[in-house]
Order: C-alpha cells, then structure tokens, then sequence
C-alpha cells in the first residue's frame, strides 16, 4: 500500500458504518507510512478506552502520599499519565512493552547498520506499534524536509556571544521558534479542542526535524569559529545528518549517535524535562514553548549536566591514580569521595534498582569498539569496585551505575570532548519522547495539572502534630 492520506471525519463515517472497521484500522497500521492517519484512526479508540475506564475506576485509589514524599521532592507519588515508556525499578525502562534489548532488536537501522535508528522508535513512542523500515524511512524523510530553519532563528543563533552555554542557546532558539507555532496560530483562531492534537503534532514533527540544525549550528558556532554545517541529505536518516552538520563522520561515531538518541529518548514522565515539558504544555502553550521550558530543566546539574560531572569525576580520578592504578588506589578514592560528603557521580537513581540497562547497552557498544581504550578501561574497574563500597555505606538504595556514568567517555572516545555540549545532545534525544506524550495529552484532552499544596504549619494541623 503506498502512501495515502485519510482525513479525521472519513475515518469516523468509517468507523460508523464499516463492519470491518478493526481490520481496516490494521491494515491502515501495518501498511501505510502517514504516520498522522495512523494516530487519527488511534485516537479515537484510545479516547473511548480511557472514557470508560475513568467512568468505571474513576474514585479508585492508585497509593498514598506520605509526609516523607511531600518533603523529598514527590518521588514515588503516582500524580500523572505518561504513555510513551514506563520506568520499572527491577527492569529499567520499557518503550511501550519493549526493553532496550528489545527495542535494538526490533527496530528499523539504517543500511548497513547495527543501531535502531530514532525515527523507529519515535514511531513506536507516539503510536505503540513497532514500524516496519517503509514507516521509519518516511519519517526519516518527513523530518528532512522540515528541517529548515526561519532566517530569524538563525540570525539569532549566529549573533550570541560563543561565551554563552550551549544549552542557554538551545533554548533560546527553541523558544524563538515559537513564531512558528501551527497549534498557537489554531487556538487563536478558535480550532475546536478535538483537533488541538492535530496541531500539536505538526508543531512537534517541524520542532524535531530542526532540532538537529539548531543543535549543530550551535556546535559550529560555540567550537569550530562559526564554519557551516553544510546540506541536508533527504535520502539519509536523522542521525546520520545530524552527524555529518556537526562534523563527523566515522561510521561508529554515526551508530553511536543512533543509539545516544534512541535510549536518551525517554524514561517516563516524572523526571525534570518530561514532566516540566507536560506541565507547561497542560497550560496550551504550545510544543516549543513546552519543549524550551523542559530543556531549561535538563540544563541542571542533577539532570542533564549529570553526564559532564561524571566525566569531570573520572579525569579527576585518572589524573590521580593514572592509567596503571590498583584496586586499592580506585577504593581509596572513591572513600575520600564519600567521605568528603559528596556521592559517586553517574551511580544511584531515583527509581533504578538495578544497572540501568542504558548503560548497560553503552558498555557492549565500548566493548566491541573501544575495549583497550584508557577511559574505558577505567570506567570499567569502577563499576566493579563502587557497588559494593556503596552497599557497605548502607545509605544507598540503588548502588549501581545509571546512564551518566558512560555517555560522556564513549563521546570523548570519537572526539566530541566539548562537555559544555553534551546536555545539548541529550536535550534532542529528549524531545522524541515528551513530545511524543503531548500529543497524546492533546489527545486525550488532559487539563491543565494543578496539585494542591500545604504549608508546613497546614500540613502539621492536619496530622495533629504539636
């Protein structure tokens, strides 16, 4: 079946009248590379389906708050909806079912090579079916050509100072970008609310696709005096464009950037940049205000940042021990380390009770191309001896290493050591799964997230505590 167009009330008068409507829907699914159709004939069964679910368990408790989770940032309150991936603190993160394993198993690559390429799994977050190569290949070409950027942005881009971080510019042309907005042209207008995830997904589609050149742009500008980042090649996939506008080239490197982008993607709503992206986006603003707004979040050092302050930690603890260190020495550090009041970064999560399998994937990709490397190496022996120094500690739930602690060597390996920079590669990465909720929370019409607070004194009252 080739690539067909089929509008939102067609597909109602088909639902209405067609018996076969379920296998039509299938193989609407299965053959048809519009990604916008499939969601139309989704949307509205997930919407009925939700419908009878909050009429049957509406009043249903799904947990307690406790005193502790109020003070301690929310962790463990279940408070949202979050479609895309769901985060199990046995099993890591899961994109709609599939495991990261899975997922490299599963999902389409590009020609030649070994990686899930983003395209794949975006589809997988937005719709929950696997794509076939024809779908992620579509959407490898939609994004190319999406992908230019307004003269307005790119003046803006190339008049910052290079003094400022990489991220404060990400966001800025993220938000500037705003002056494209279809979704806040259409609410002005006056668009029903049936259609607001219509809109919220072109705005999406076009804010993914020019992530890359923003991203890139910003790399040239801040680190290589302002040289080109040169054409898009429609032909090829994201990741492969967005690597050669930053430079690279080496075909590892490109593979490399597949899987960062794919696993970075998403990892359920709760942490800073996803729920910032939803809460502001449960207000209407639209996904590039949305988006801007998370990616300020992932600027912080216990966010994003993470991966630059374990690079920083191991080059610090190279520069120590060297490159020919024993057991001890990598032991006696990481004590001081605790002992000094401050913690091992790249190890513990607020949910992860295991090693994040983000990681986990990172390392196979080091041990098949880079296993002598030093950094590796050393990476390496931390993870075996940092485990159980913090389980004797007794103070740590989750002792194991999460994402941060292997990003940052694997992009030092290929030559990006920029590590101002790599919050920004994260933050593009990142917009492939909040926005793919936001569209689902357009769809499903979620209101504008507004939990009741208590102050201390309230709080106290009400437990009766003098």
């Amino acid at each position: 079946m080739g690539i067909f167009r089929i509008t939102t009330a067609k597909l109602a008068e088909t639902q209405r009248c067609v018996p076969q409507f379920s296998a039509f829907l299938r193989q609407l699914t299965e053959g048809s590379t519009d990604l916008k159709a499939i969601l139309a004939a989704k949307i509205p069964k997930e919407q009925e389906r939700v419908k009878a679910f909050r009429k049957a368990h509406g009043a249903t408790k799904v947990g307690d708050v406790t005193v502790d989770m109020m003070y301690g940032g929310m962790r463990g309150i279940k408070g949202m909806v979050w479609e895309p991936s769901v985060l199990d603190p046995d099993e890591g993160i899961r994109f709609r079912g599939l495991s990261i394993p899975e997922c490299q198993q599963q999902l389409p690559k590009a020609p030649g090579g070994t990686e899930p390429i983003p395209e794949g799994l975006f589809w997988l977050l937005i719709t929950g079916d696997v794509p076939t190569q024809a779908q992620a290949n579509a959407i490898s070409k939609e994004w190319s050509e999406r992908a230019e950027l307004p003269p307005h942005v790119v003046n803006l881009l190339n008049s910052l100072p290079t003094n400022v971080h990489p991220m404060t510019q990400f966001s800025a042309a993220i938000t500037v970008l705003n002056s494209e907005s279809k979704f806040a042209k259409a609410y002005a207008s006056g668009v029903h609310k049936s259609k607001y995830w219509e809109y919220v997904y072109e705005d999406s589609m076009d804010l993914i696709a020019k992530l890359p050149v923003i991203a890139a742009t910003i790399y040239r500008n801040t680190y290589k005096e302002g040289s080109g980042i040169g054409a898009i090649d429609c032909s090829k996939d994201w990741s492969f464009n967005f690597s050669q506008m930053l430079g690279f080239d080496n075909p590892e490197f490109i593979e490399l950037m597949r899987l960062y982008l794919t696993i970075h993607s998403d990892h359920e709503g709760g942490n800073v940049s996803a729920h910032t992206t939803h809460l502001v986006g449960s207000a209407l603003s639209d996904p590039y205000l949305s988006f801007a707004a998370g990616m300020n979040g992932l600027a912080g050092p216990l966010h994003g940042l993470a991966n630059q302050e374990v690079l920083l930690w191991l080059i610090k603890l190279r520069e120590q021990v060297g490159d020919k260190y024993t057991e001890a020495q990598l032991k006696d550090f990481i004590w001081k380390t605790l002992k000094s009041g401050q913690v091992v970064p790249g190890y513990g999560h607020a949910v992860l009770r295991k090693t994040d399998p983000r990681y986990s994937c990172q390392r196979e990709f080091a041990l098949k191309r880079l296993p002598e490397d030093p950094l590796f190496k050393l990476v390496s022996d931390v993870y075996k001896v940092v485990p159980p120094i913090l389980t004797e500690l007794g103070k740590v739930k989750n002792p194991w290493p999460n994402v941060d602690a292997h990003s940052g060597v694997l992009l030092q390996y290929y030559g990006l050591k920029e590590m101002n920079y790599y919050t920004v590669l994260f933050g593009v990465s990142r917009a492939l799964g909040v926005l793919a909720a936001l569209v689902w929370d357009r769809a499903l019409g979620l209101p504008i997230e507004r939990p009741k607070s208590l102050s201390t004194d309230g709080l106290m009252a009400s437990l009766k505590y003098k």
